[in-house]
């Protein structure tokens, strides 16, 4: 072997002797010897043989590098031995090999390079080559996975007929189940790759099913296999979730369907295409509900579901495609009330087909409940626990259902005829096994009493089932009867446990006082042990699939040995509790009762009170846009008021310069008649408005008091669930209660701005009063004309300063309206007294303001007359005005001088 390594290493550059060296070294290190071969040799002795040489070649790992470089070479001559020589050194030392490629630069990639190789023969034995490589070794299966494998080999499959092809096909099938089995990535990204799609062709059988060759068979069962390895119950349930709606949006499910009520379809095929189904299917809605839809075809149109429990129970099918029945019914209903409701429909009274034209799901679990074949009664009554699982209603509405069980006889419960079997034991000649059917039966009553007081209430009004249990649970019987003790003890259990105490001679209590007399509490307990100690439970928990080497092994249901393990605990607690302890826990019970009552209330306060503030928070949202109204109309209103403040000034300079020409002395006085009238219905107005005002401020401050209060009131029922939206609409109706004083503050504003124009009023009046002009002879007409048309527009001007007042006022009144709407949305809310500093310190920046924009309209009126000054207008200036008499009488000199 050394000499062959040392050719490999010097001799590259020849082809054909590298070809003979990569060959030999193959022939020694394998193990597939001719037959006459591995008569002579013991198989012992070659496989040591092999191994041995396998470790010399793999001790230097360059040797195994060298030979990946080898598979490089595109000559056929060395790149096919180098592909059979590491097929056989995978085979014997599978994960120090595997360990080798996965250190080695770019190993996996040159692999997988085979698989584009035109050559078939290469092709084909580095399929081969990758199958050894990728057993058991999620990293090379994620890095094949991840090097287009599942492209290249589905490819492959379609190139060679799908499940038509020959055993090309089935190899690249065994590769595409190593790189998915147990490798949630590889499966993530099969789905991810829309890959799932691209297997529906494979199931598309044709109608013609007669002669289908072994190699079909083959591939069609690893075919399916693979779909199940995308579905397993024991893959993450959002992955295989995801696969399962996915085979049912492409079409996947409804090809598998159509194989399963296909005729001529080979047993095997149609065992394994039914717990394919099943798993598609399994926990997923809406491919339950297609399946639910689906028709067998024939002549009337039977459910498909109708047809397989038509297999189930008879027994003259094969017992593999039974289980399978079974298998596919459970999964059926695993989480799924809707399916479980339809099928005990069609028991209950109401729905039975009186006709008797079609049989339904429930006669045919009724019929192989109740047959002589030990078989059927288990995978019934298995099959109708499954209906009743998690479902308290269920478990109530089948005790309604009545069985006619001879003529002339009145009809029993379905409960009281399980019952009746079961004490009637052996007397019943029956094909199988003579613990099965016991076991079956047991095994529904313990599910359909488990969380039903109401079906143990039932149970217990037959005064025999008690009696019965008891003695079957005391006797000594034989290892093959325990197991049916044990199922016994748990039914009991049940009854005690779940018992509300409603029949007086079956009370809890009674009942203990029963174990303890006629079983004993230890015993009693050791009996019930029976069945978690059984190796047949054992194997149920595996998995949900029920897998049996015979029909007499069928003992368990993997759902049943759940629901075992849950109560074998918590029967015992209850049996070992004393009177006193069961009265402290229905007392704890009502506690809990009446505290889920209280947190349901509390739950409705608190929608309440969510409802209240979503009101609350759309109340403050209206008053804020209403407010930002007013504040748009209220800014306008200062425009205007602005306006005629300016025309009021320009009017007063233009009046002052005509009385310097004035001499119609009782055209004055008429004048001063009309508007001191006038002054005095604006002051009173004004009175009339700062009354209000006053009467106003009065109502705000009884809201702040009103408000004080509720802030308390709420301070004190207020829940921390809402203190972050109270708070958001504490701020809102803050703002909104600033916003509204600061209007007030600018309509105070304004009332001062009107006292001021009247008192400049009142001057000017003042100012003509002490006037005297003598008139011109020649202009007395123009003036006068002049007087009655400046009088005219000071009337004009007087009536549109009371209807700017007046709307001020009706303003007011709104602005009252909307203040008092705000003040009692924020009654509970708001805080009035934290803001006063606030306040204080907006108003002063008001009256700031204020101040600057006297100042600029007094520097407006001051650039005013100058202008007119600068016209050759006489004005009058202030400081005229307070130099009093003095200035009349220039004035007066200066009018004689002018005549």
């Amino acid at each position: 072997m050394e000499h062959l390594i040392n050719v490999l290493q010097t001799d590259r550059s020849d082809s054909e002797i590298i070809g003979y060296a990569l060959d030999t070294l193959f022939n020694i290190v394998s193990n597939d010897l001719e037959e006459e071969e591995q008569e002579e040799n013991p198989q012992k002795q070659v496989d040591d043989l092999g191994r041995q040489f396998t470790e010399i070649f793999i001790k230097q790992q360059e040797n195994v590098t060298l030979l990946l470089t080898f598979l490089e070479e595109f000559d056929f001559q060395v790149r096919w031995p180098g592909v059979k020589l590491l097929t056989s050194l995978l085979k014997q030392q599978g994960p120090q090999v595997q360990q080798i490629i996965l250190v080695s630069p770019m190993g996996v990639s040159r692999l997988m390079d085979l698989l584009a190789d035109s050559r078939e023969v290469i092709r084909n034995d580095g399929v081969l080559l990758l199958q050894q490589l990728t057993k058991s070794n999620a990293a090379i299966q994620k890095i094949v996975a991840f090097e287009n494998a599942f492209e290249r080999l589905l490819d492959i499959v379609t190139d060679e007929g799908n499940s038509d092809g020959g055993i090309v096909v089935e190899d690249c099938l065994l590769l595409l189940q190593n790189l998915l089995k147990n490798n949630n990535s590889n499966q993530n990204f099969f789905k991810e790759g829309s890959y799932i799609q691209r297997m529906k062709p494979w199931f598309e059988v044709g109608d013609d099913n007669s002669g289908w060759s072994a190699q079909k068979v083959t591939n069609l069962h690893l075919m399916l296999q693979l779909v199940r390895v995308l579905v397993s119950p024991t893959n993450p349930p959002g992955a295989t979730s995801s696969c399962q709606k996915t085979m049912f949006h492409c079409g996947l499910l409804q090809q598998l369907c159509t194989i399963l009520m296909a005729t001529g379809v080979p047993a095997d095929i149609l065992t394994e295409t039914i717990n394919t189904v099943s798993e598609v299917i399994r926990g997923c809605q809406i491919n339950q509900d297609y399946f639910a839809s689906v028709n067998a075809p024939s002549n009337p149109p039977r459910s498909a579901i109708v047809v397989l429990l038509m297999s189930m129970v008879n027994e003259r099918q094969p017992f593999v495609l039974r289980c399978a029945v079974l298998y596919c019914f459970q999964c059926f209903l695993y989480k799924n009330q809707k399916g479980q409701g339809e099928i005990v429909s069609t028991l209950l009274p109401s729905t039975i087909d009186a006709t008797g034209n079609s049989v339904s799901a429930g006669q045919l679990l009724c019929g192989g409940l109740f047959s002589t074949d030990s078989l059927s009664n288990w995978c019934a009554a298995v099959a109708l626990a499954h209906a009743l699982q998690d479902n308290a209603t269920l478990k109530e509405q089948l005790l309604r259902v009545q069985l006619a069980t001879s003529i002339g006889n009145p009809p029993v419960s379905l409960l009281q005829q399980c019952t009746n079997i079961l004490s009637q034991g052996d007397k019943i000649d029956r094909r199988g096994s003579k613990v099965q059917t016991r076991v079956g039966l047991l095994m529904l009553l313990c599910t359909w009493l488990s969380d039903c007081p109401i079906a143990v209430t039932h149970f217990l009004h037959n005064s025999a089932n008690i009696p019965f249990l008891t003695g079957q649970i005391a006797e000594n019987l034989g290892e093959e009867e325990q197991l049916v003790q044990g199922l016994c003890a748990l039914l009991l259990g049940i009854c005690i446990y779940y018992n509300d105490n409603s029949l007086e001679n079956c009370r809890k209590e009674k009942l203990k006082q029963l174990i303890e007399k006629r079983i004993g509490k230890e015993n009693f307990i050791e009996k019930l042990g029976f069945i978690s100690k059984h190796e047949l439970y054992s194997k149920a928990a595996q998995k949900p699939q029920p897998s049996f080497s015979s029909a007499d092994h069928m003992m368990f249901d993997h759902e049943f040995t759940k629901l075992v393990k849950e109560l074998e605990g918590i029967i015992t607690k209850a049996i070992y509790k004393s009177s006193e302890e069961d009265k402290q826990e229905e007392e704890v019970k009502k506690t809990l009762e009446q505290h889920d009552n209280i947190v349901t209330h509390y739950k409705k306060v608190i929608r309440e009170q969510d409802r209240q503030l979503e009101e609350l928070k759309q109340k403050v949202n209206t008053l804020k846009s209403q407010n930002e109204q007013l504040q748009t109309a209220v800014t306008q209103q200062m425009s205007q008021i602005q306006q005629h403040k300016d025309q009021y000034n320009l009017l007063k300079v233009q009046l002052g310069k005509d009385n310097q020409h004035h001499s119609s002395h009782s055209d004055m006085l008429q004048m001063n008649g009309i508007q001191p009238e006038e002054i005095s219905k604006l002051r009173q107005e004004i009175e009339e408005l700062k009354n209000k005002h006053e009467v106003l401020q009065g109502q705000l401050r009884e809201k702040d008091s009103v408000i004080e209060n509720m802030k308390s009131l709420q301070s004190e029922t207020g829940r921390t669930e809402q203190s972050s939206q109270i708070t958001a609409g504490l701020e809102h109706a803050n703002e909104l209660h600033r916003e509204l004083e600061a209007l007030r503050i600018q309509i105070q504003s304004q009332s001062s701005d009107i006292s001021k124009l009247q008192s400049e009023k009142q001057e000017l009046l003042q100012q003509m009063n002490t006037a005297s002009v003598p008139a011109l002879g020649d202009s007395t007409a123009v003036i006068a004309a002049k007087n009655s048309e400046l009088e005219g527009r000071l009337l004009q001007e007087i009536k549109e300063l009371k209807s700017e007042v007046k709307a001020l006022s009706e303003e007011k009144a709104l602005l009252k309206q909307h203040l008092d709407s705000s003040n009692s949305t924020a009654a509970v809310l708001q805080d009035e007294k934290s803001k006063l500093q606030q306040e204080v310190s907006e108003s002063k920046k008001e009256q700031d303001d204020l101040l600057v924009l006297l100042a600029d309209q007094d520097q407006k009126i001051f650039a005013l007359k100058n202008k007119l000054k600068e016209l050759g207008q006489p004005v009058e200036d202030e400081d005229d005005i307070e130099s009093g008499d003095q200035a009349d009488e220039d004035e007066e000199e200066d009018g004689e001088e002018e005549d």
